[in-house]
């Protein structure tokens, strides 16, 4: 009785992150009944006639399907890419820095594009590679006609990739830095007293020494595989670029409350989710097993 009081106020801290899950998370759930009826807002989503998988079957018949699936998957795994060695080249060039003004201030810059929206951010991005911005007039000085970036199926791609790793970049690269600072400094004092240059010790200490953060960063981002960014495209395609930039997320979006195919959108969503899940759990095996990184 006394250990159980002993631990009541860690309980009580729990309930509003309970509480806020069973309203928002849990209760909202049975709002998925609709991917298996035809549903009608009039009748309600117990009123509606049940058509079992019948959504599902039509999502794949669908042409749209293998476009959004594929730019889904592809922008993903670029993003994760990307995002894996773009941190860590600047962790490392950073590391060698000397002067602590200077990488305390690169840090600082390249993290603040973390705390921006999507909102603010896609707009810069529209305004650098309009066919007025800054970019279109620097090719104009080398005599290269304007290009419509935002309009172009083999831009858009890149530009989406590109503008996530601007806006992250600087977070990951504290998370490597940080790791860096746990390198024992006598590994580094024994590879200069056995001549080894600044490459040797980094592909010799200081890659392998980090590999385990690598290694949890990269397995834990397979979570998100089908998480291709919905603020960031959103904000930044367009009916020109569906071809190339629509996602699950967006078409969701469009077929849900643009189109009213409540019960289609619903099943997409849904079969996004189950996957995640099973990446989810696939992920969180992967980083135990070669990481040691465990939740529970």
């Amino acid at each position: 009785m006394k250990k159980n009081l002993n631990v009541l106020h860690y309980h009580i801290m729990l309930m509003p992150g309970i509480i806020f899950l069973i309203l928002f998370s849990i209760v909202p759930m049975y709002g998925i009944l609709i991917a298996f009826k035809d549903f009608k807002p009039g009748r309600g989503i117990w009123g509606s006639e049940w058509v079992g998988l019948e959504h599902f079957q039509f999502l794949f018949t669908l042409p749209d399907s293998k476009t959004i699936f594929f730019n889904t998957i592809f922008i993903a795994v670029m993003k994760i890419i990307a995002g894996i060695i773009v941190p860590l080249t600047v962790a490392l060039l950073l590391n060698e820095a000397r002067k602590q003004f200077f990488k305390r201030s690169v840090q600082t810059f390249i993290y603040l594009p973390h705390f921006l929206s999507w909102v603010i951010l896609a707009n810069i991005v529209v305004d650098l590679f309009s066919t007025t911005g800054i970019i279109n007039q620097i090719l104009s000085v080398f005599g290269v006609d304007p290009i419509m970036f935002m309009a172009s199926n083999t831009w858009f791609p890149a530009i989406v990739i590109g503008s996530d790793v601007w806006k992250e970049f600087g977070f990951g690269t504290i998370i490597y830095l940080a790791a860096l600072t746990g390198i024992n400094p006598s590994l580094y004092e024994s590879a200069v007293i056995d001549g080894a240059t600044r490459w040797q010790q980094i592909w010799y200490i200081t890659l392998p020494s980090i590999k385990p953060t690598i290694i949890l960063l990269a397995t834990l981002s397979l979570g998100n595989i089908l998480n291709a960014g919905f603020d960031q495209i959103f904000n930044m395609y367009n009916p020109l670029v569906y071809e190339s930039g629509d996602i699950i997320d967006t078409y969701v979006y469009r077929a849900g409350l643009v189109e009213a195919k409540f019960s289609l959108a619903t099943a997409v969503g849904l079969l996004k989710s189950v996957v995640s899940f099973v990446l989810i759990m696939v992920s969180y095996f992967l980083a135990s097993r070669f990481a040691n990184y465990r939740i529970f």
